[in-house]
């Protein structure tokens, strides 16, 4: 945001405002708080935002205040971070207002992230658990596959064994007609 929008918002001067951020220049060091734009940038902003340019003095319109809207200084650019750091640095009730808002707002996002936390927490546990469960699960699935396989071969082995008694048993009369016998079966 332009430092003139700013100033509207916080209810003071843009030239207050500007005083303010040059005598705390040491907050806003660094492009991620503040910017300087040049008189031309700022013309080619107001312009692309269709803010108006050029508007005529007050006075030519019957009042009196005396100042016109031409751009004759650069203008600073704020970043998210600078509008916070701004309004500790303003003396305005809107910017003292601004200002605990966002202490609050910090507080309640420090105390939200604890609960979020905590909540983390209490699921990396639950997931735990479900994980030992589940492991106990699989645990004794194995041990009751290896019985039923164990079951399963000793029941082979007896069939296997039982064939071979029934073929070690006397030999079966073949069906038919024997030329041997004069029998019948």
């Amino acid at each position: 945001m332009l430092d003139f929008e700013l100033a509207a918002l916080y209810g003071v001067e843009t030239s207050q405002l500007k005083r303010a951020v040059r005598r705390n220049m040491k907050r806003f060091e660094g492009d991620d708080f503040m910017i300087v734009l040049s008189v031309a940038e700022t013309e080619e902003l107001r312009s692309r935002c269709q803010i108006g340019t050029m508007k005529k003095s007050s006075l030519s319109e019957g009042k009196n205040t005396g100042r016109g809207y031409n751009i004759k200084y650069e203008s600073f650019a704020f970043t998210e971070l600078g509008v916070a750091m701004l309004s500790s640095v303003l003396r305005s009730d809107t910017a003292i207002e601004i200002n605990r808002n966002i202490m609050r707002a910090f507080v309640e996002l420090r105390r939200l992230t604890q609960m979020a936390a905590a909540g983390y927490q209490e699921l990396q546990r639950e997931i735990n658990d479900v994980k030992d469960y589940i492991e106990d699960i699989l645990k004794d699935q194995n041990d009751i596959n290896e019985a039923h396989s164990a079951q399963l071969e000793a029941i082979s082995m007896a069939l296997t064994e039982l064939q071979v008694q029934k073929r070690q048993e006397k030999p079966r009369r073949r069906i038919g007609y024997n030329a041997t016998d004069d029998d019948w079966i």
